[in-house]
């Protein structure tokens, strides 16, 4: 009996409508603002709960559709209870200073290895973990979920998961983290800038303003608040995951197929 290669976990059609769903209701989530009333008297501080009590059911749908999709056990449950753990450890490590948060290159490996499904999963939970280990507990957090596991997600959608190897694919993999790494500040800003209020005649949102006004109002808040702070966290991701990216792929790949994830056998018959 031979094994093949250590593979991502499959995302079989029922993980992929798990996805499309909480992924929906994330982009609702986020952008409602831009299409309410002047008047709706709604904010996003009323909405967390509900958004998040949502996530966490739609997080367990996830997992359950790729477990019935791939056939994985308890085993993959642990490994990711580890990463995020780890995960959760690394953030306050940079304390956000700068926008350096290592956290960020180990999604990106982990969702390269571990695929989309399970990828979304991780970095949901990881900030989840991280909230809880910070204090960082707020109507901010289930955006924070959100955004992560779409940054992880998206590692784990690159193409060539089984063939791409080397210096290729880690190139790959940091030019992600640099790309990504601007865009979840920049989806996390489309949170914060609904609710503040009087910023200045150029960057404020403005409820129930036309869509396009209200995007180039956006647009020049994150040029004037967030540019280096992503700045900080793409270059601090590239520069670790060319570093340690090669080592801690393997280290996750071993893992992985040790665990047999998505294992598949070819029996040969013996030769008498």
């Amino acid at each position: 009996m031979t094994e093949r290669s250590a593979r991502p976990v499959r995302l079989g059609r029922h993980a992929v409508a798990a996805l499309v769903l909480v992924s929906a209701v994330g982009l609702v989530g986020f952008g409602w603002p831009l299409l309410a009333g002047a008047g709706s008297g709604l904010a996003h501080a009323e909405d967390a709960p509900w958004l998040f009590a949502v996530l966490l059911v739609l997080l367990v749908g996830v997992v359950l559709a790729t477990i019935a999709d791939s056939g994985l056990d308890a085993k993959a449950v642990a490994m990711l209870g580890v990463l995020a753990a780890v995960g959760a450890a690394l953030r306050p490590l940079g304390a956000g200073t700068a926008g350096l948060e290592p956290m960020f290159f180990l999604m990106v490996l982990s969702g390269r290895v571990l695929g989309p499904g399970f990828g979304f999963v991780l970095g949901s939970v990881t900030m989840f973990a991280s909230a809880l280990l910070t204090g960082g507990v707020g109507p901010w957090m289930p955006f924070q979920m959100l955004s992560m596991g779409w940054f992880t997600m998206g590692a784990g959608l690159l193409p060539g998961p089984d063939r791409l190897r080397g210096r290729g694919e880690l190139l790959m993999l940091a030019g992600y983290g640099f790309v990504a790494a601007f865009a979840y500040g920049t989806v996390m800003n489309l949170y914060g800038w609904t609710i503040v209020s009087g910023l200045g005649s150029g960057i404020s949102f403005i409820a129930g303003d036309p869509l396009h006004e209200n995007l180039v109002r956006f647009l020049a808040y994150c040029a004037a608040t967030s540019l280096g702070w992503d700045l900080g966290r793409a270059a601090l991701t590239v520069v670790l995951t060319l570093a340690v990216g090669p080592t801690l792929l393997r280290a996750l790949r071993r893992a992985t197929r040790r665990a047999a994830f998505d294992a598949r056998a070819a029996f040969e018959a013996r030769a008498d």
